[in-house]
């Protein structure tokens, strides 16, 4: 469905896929349902919640944005050069767009962007201000599910290559063998040449990266008890805000953080009839916890593994003088002898 969208600004054409309350009432209830019991992170980001991340992103723990950001004012003038002029540049999960707007106030000619979020509200204002600030740029919002193939918009002007913009670590979310899926996905979206330029964060000592997804200031516990808050409000369920705490640790052996929501006592939550079911009651036991995010972590070797599994080669990477963070530059082979790797067959 297209909606159009306006402001004394400009105007959009909004591509609207956003998934329905029964989608998320049904991935609610079988994720409690589950052992450990979880919730899609990807609810995380309603309208509430992606003002919270954009806060998060501002703290003192939490390095990731600023150092990201870093890189890229650092290595912009290479980075565009090696994308190239004329491409048609897509970004799943685009929130507020800093580091975007950075990187197409440097791109040379670009024919145009979709930025693809699931929170319609911030990606509505996000993209009226990329058309003001770019009127010749076409930009084409599509409020969606990043996670599931979809098909991008068209755009009026042939573009000579398409380039996803992944940055912010956020294929840290996935499950390795999932991650693995995405980035077939994202290979198959750009196309044989395309690109895929990615932030990835890399492993760190326990108590930095501890911190920075438990900040002192409490926002990312708010970010996180907000997905139950949501689920209130969509859902029609009677979670107790106060019954439940943020807790964020970090398995080193499997490399990444966890997030959890934690029963502070037994409890009852009621989900009332909905959705072709009778309703539901889920029982907590006392630190029971609901896992509500995994943020793996990399280091350089084992992200580029796992690219070239999913049929990518890295050509760039560049990091801080710390080491903390990276940004991959992956290119999707092209083809120029029986021998040369295609670029895999999948996706939307």
């Amino acid at each position: 469905m297209k909606t159009v969208h306006s402001d004394r600004r400009g105007t959009v054409v909004l591509h609207d896929l956003e998934p329905t309350t029964a989608t998320l009432r049904s991935e609610v209830l079988a994720g409690l349902e589950r052992t450990p019991r979880t919730l899609p992170c990807k609810f995380l980001y309603d309208e509430r919640g992606a003002v919270l991340f954009e806060e998060i992103c501002r703290l003192d723990a939490y390095y990731q944005t600023r150092t990201e950001i870093a890189i890229l004012h650092e290595n912009i003038a290479d980075i565009a050069s090696a994308l190239g002029p004329g491409l048609r540049l897509v970004e799943p999960g685009s929130g507020s767009g800093e580091k975007t707007r950075l990187l197409l106030e440097n791109l040379d000619d670009p024919v145009a962007y979709v930025p693809v979020d699931i929170s319609r509200a911030q990606l509505v204002e996000y993209a009226i201000s990329v058309a003001a600030a770019h009127p010749e740029l076409e930009v084409l919002p599509v409020c969606a599910d990043y996670t599931r193939p979809l098909a991008l918009p068209a755009p009026a002007r042939e573009p000579r290559r398409t380039t996803v913009f992944f940055p912010g670590s956020t294929i840290g979310n996935f499950e390795p063998a999932e991650a693995q899926s995405f980035l077939e996905r994202l290979a198959a979206m750009c196309g044989t040449g395309g690109a895929v330029l990615i932030g990835v964060d890399l492993k760190k000592d326990r108590a930095r990266l501890e911190r920075a997804y438990d900040d002192p200031e409490g926002v990312t516990a708010a970010f996180n008890l907000n997905l139950l808050a949501r689920v209130n409000a969509e859902c029609g369920a009677d979670f107790d805000l106060d019954a439940f705490e943020h807790r964020a640790v970090y398995d080193e052996q499997r490399g990444r953080i966890e997030m959890h929501l934690v029963s502070r006592r037994d409890q009852t939550v009621r989900f009332p009839r909905g959705n072709g079911d009778d309703g539901r009651a889920v029982t907590f036991r006392a630190r029971e916890f609901i896992d509500t995010e995994h943020s793996y972590k990399y280091d350089l070797p084992g992200f580029t593994a796992l690219a070239r599994r999913a049929g990518l080669d890295t050509e760039r990477v560049w990091t801080d003088p710390e080491r903390l963070f990276s940004v991959f530059l992956l290119r999707v082979p092209v083809r120029v002898n029986s021998g040369t790797r295609m670029a895999p067959r999948l996706g939307p």
